[in-house]
């Protein structure tokens, strides 16, 4: 009986019973009412690079706690649990492979550590991942998932917004494509740094992205936000995305992109 419940799921959006295959052959998007479930970084990158097949690197930068914070439990045990549920040492994995045959990097984050919140792990390897694309002349996509700086080490989060931003500068200086794609959630630190400051912002359809969350702009400044503030299609309207892209067509457009970028027709 338990195996049977296994191969039924219900869509967060539409509330309707689904089975599980459905949605995994079509990448994760509900075949009813098209709502994107998250992926883990791990599904991301074998989606995006050809044949699902690419070289990770980076792997041996793991997070301290140089804070010794504590709050509902130490920080040090809340990394110990998060690397253990997710078998990854932090909230992003850096790989290199093919998309479209064009040699291509890319960082993806992962929600399920700690959110995907941006510590100086996350800082650092992204910023790797974009300083090896200045050195070896290749394109960079960075894939954010996340809800923002990690409190837990304070500034020396809040620092990584102007590394991985400085990093990006000289990417443009080198006329080196950088593309940023946006996924449910983008918000905080990770918004108001790379995420935003792709050659071309992407994002998958009512992805939430923005700085601070809706109920804390509306507290702040007394009013009601309009219909969709913050998803993805509002962001397109208000000209802060170049594209809302489907999961299914996503990996054809970043190839078109790239091809357009480096000037390789097909």
């Amino acid at each position: 009986m338990k195996d049977m419940e296994n191969l039924w799921t219900r869509c967060n959006n539409c509330r309707r019973i689904q089975y599980k295959q459905d949605i995994l052959d079509n990448l994760y998007v509900c075949p009813a009412c098209s709502f994107h479930f998250r992926l883990t970084a791990q599904e991301r990158l074998a989606m995006l690079f050809d044949e699902g097949r690419y070289e990770l690197y980076d792997e041996n930068i793991r997070p301290l706690d140089p804070l010794e914070f504590e709050d509902t439990q130490k920080y040090s045990d809340r990394i110990r649990r998060n690397q253990a549920k997710t078998s990854l040492p932090d909230a992003v994995l850096n790989a290199a492979g093919s998309m479209g045959g064009i040699r291509v990097l890319v960082s993806a984050m992962e929600f399920a550590f700690m959110g995907g919140s941006m510590g100086s792990v996350v800082g650092e390897k992204v910023t790797r991942a974009l300083e090896r694309a200045l050195a070896e002349k290749l394109p960079v996509i960075v894939v954010s998932c996340s809800g923002g700086a990690r409190m837990q080490e304070g500034i020396l989060s809040l620092m990584q917004l102007m590394k991985t931003s400085a990093a990006i500068a000289r990417l443009e200086q080198a006329g080196i494509p950088y593309i940023s794609l946006m996924t449910d959630p983008t918000t905080g630190g990770t918004t108001a740094s790379y995420a935003m400051l792709g050659d071309i912002n992407i994002a998958e359809p009512n992805a939430l992205i923005g700085f601070a969350g809706p109920r804390v702009i509306e507290q702040t400044i007394k009013e009601k936000l309009p219909k969709g503030f913050q998803r993805s299609e509002f962001l397109l309207q208000h000209g802060m995305l170049d594209a809302v892209v489907g999961r299914r067509e996503i990996r054809d457009y970043l190839i078109r992109a790239l091809r357009l970028f480096l000037n390789r027709p097909q």
